[in-house]
């Protein structure tokens, strides 16, 4: 399809991963789900000379007939620092294929999860290959995560498992750019005990990649700041997110003191919330300033 030899090293969202790796920070990747999410933080990294990674759902190329991705393609294009699109979860194949075919993304995260390990791998190498042809890179999960969130197909039922050393070596071998490794993490929300990591796997995980792909993090709903820096010191650098940086935008939503203001007042101030709420999330995972 004419994709360069050197793609990689001209795809936005592995050039953000890579910086981050060598740095020691983590990159928001952040679910948008409007426009004003989607304004508010590319506006953050802005201020913050911060990279950032826009994530959608399968859900938005449904709801918007792609437009909210286009909408996030022109955003990151006019913006001051690095700004990569992603497609997080993408677990049925017709939208992978509509995907990666017809929209601009930097990065396609296929989640095969909901099969059998040989049939996971077998259709992860496959659309692995697929997205690679056309410039995009990829993501996938090793193990599987335990939990639900919005916009991903319900796997309840399906019996979490941490993420072993076979299963790293047979992911990277699927030719994947980055590894979402289960190791206590949930998607959704934790228990009353909040997130019970098991940070030795992950040490391990990180050692046995040796930099041959990059490590993300999912389900960091609920998470405290130590937590938080703690995963991105062993060595996570994309940070999904959601609630972290979008609660303050929901309570605003919510509030009796809205119902008066003026619609424009009540966008403008929504996305000032995610603003605010992202910069700080940029402080803390270290990735304030680090935009060349």
């Amino acid at each position: 399809m004419g994709v360069p030899v050197d793609w990689r090293e001209k795809n936005c969202h592995l050039q953000i991963l890579g910086a981050a790796e060598k740095g020691r920070y983590g990159v928001i990747a952040a679910i948008a789900y409007n426009l004003e999410q989607i304004l508010g933080l590319v506006r953050a990294a802005e201020q913050a000379r911060s990279p950032l990674i826009l994530q959608f759902f399968p859900w938005a190329i449904a709801f918007s007939d792609g437009l909210l991705i286009r909408t996030a393609a022109e955003a990151a294009k006019r913006a001051k620092v690095p700004v990569s699109v992603h497609l997080d979860h993408a677990q049925d194949e017709d939208m992978i294929k509509l995907a990666a075919d017809t929209l601009p993304f930097d990065s396609i995260m296929i989640d095969m999860s909901h099969y059998e390990k040989e049939e996971n791998l077998a259709k992860t190498a496959k659309w692995v290959a697929y997205c690679h042809e056309r410039g995009i890179a990829t993501e996938a999960e090793p193990g599987r995560i335990e939990g639900g969130e919005d916009g991903v197909m319900d796997t309840a039922g399906l019996e979490a498992s941490k993420t072993t050393p076979e299963e790293v070596e047979q992911f990277i071998a699927t030719g994947v750019d980055a590894l979402a490794p289960a190791f206590g993490n949930v998607h959704g929300e934790y228990g009353p005990q909040g997130p019970q990591l098991d940070y030795e796997r992950f040490d391990s995980i990180f050692k046995q990649v040796n930099g041959r792909v990059r490590c993300v993090l999912h389900g960091t709903n609920g998470f405290p700041t130590d937590i938080m820096q703690r995963c991105i010191k062993a060595g996570l650098t994309k940070i999904n997110v959601n609630r972290l940086v979008l609660d303050d935008y929901y309570t605003h939503l919510r509030a009796d003191s809205s119902r008066k203001l003026p619609h424009t007042t009540l966008i403008e101030q929504g996305m000032d919330c995610v603003i605010r709420q992202t910069k700080e999330w940029m402080d803390i995972c270290g990735s304030s300033g680090k935009a060349p």
